[in-house]
């Protein structure tokens, strides 16, 4: 059975990652979308509620399971005995850093391989930066982010 990691921080999940996953879903027999926990990062939705989310916009997708991992990808990959790797690209300064983490992450383990999709060119321009801040200042992201999404940061910043 052919396991794929799709790794992220999803804070939070928009519709750029949930079209990879999708597609991913098509090619793979089981996705795992990870939460993985970064300390370089300040996320504005814990763990468990970026887990929820996500849970939530891909439960029509039984081959699509929802996890979180604190340490190294490959560890992790090691754990669910995955063989893929899953990274949606965006544009040549995605695929600069992403090469450099494919590299080390086949260094540490050859048999793992990492596989690059190309986002769909309607969400090329989409980060989960981007969209935090445009919802933090009460702009529409209906358009964005998947409707549980856009309830969520109707819950975080409430317009006053």
């Amino acid at each position: 059975m052919a396991v794929a990691v799709c790794p992220g921080s999803f804070d939070p999940i928009t519709y750029g990652h949930l079209d990879i996953i999708q597609r991913g879903a098509e090619v793979f027999d089981k996705v795992i979308c990870c939460v993985m926990i970064n300390r370089k990062k300040d996320p504005l939705f814990t763990v468990e509620e970026r887990v929820a989310l996500i849970r939530e916009v891909t439960r029509d997708m039984p081959n699509v399971e929802v996890d979180s991992y604190r340490g190294l990808l490959i560890d992790y990959m090691h754990k669910k005995k995955a063989n893929a790797i899953i990274k949606g690209l965006r544009a040549v300064s995605d695929f600069e850093y992403e090469m450099q983490m494919a590299s080390i992450n086949r260094k540490l383990d050859p048999g793992v391989e990492t596989f690059f999709m190309m986002t769909n060119n309607k969400y090329s321009y989409l980060s989960s930066s981007i969209v935090k801040e445009v919802a933090q200042y009460g702009a529409n992201v209906d358009d964005l982010v998947p409707p549980p999404v856009v309830q969520a940061f109707k819950n975080k910043f409430p317009l006053d």
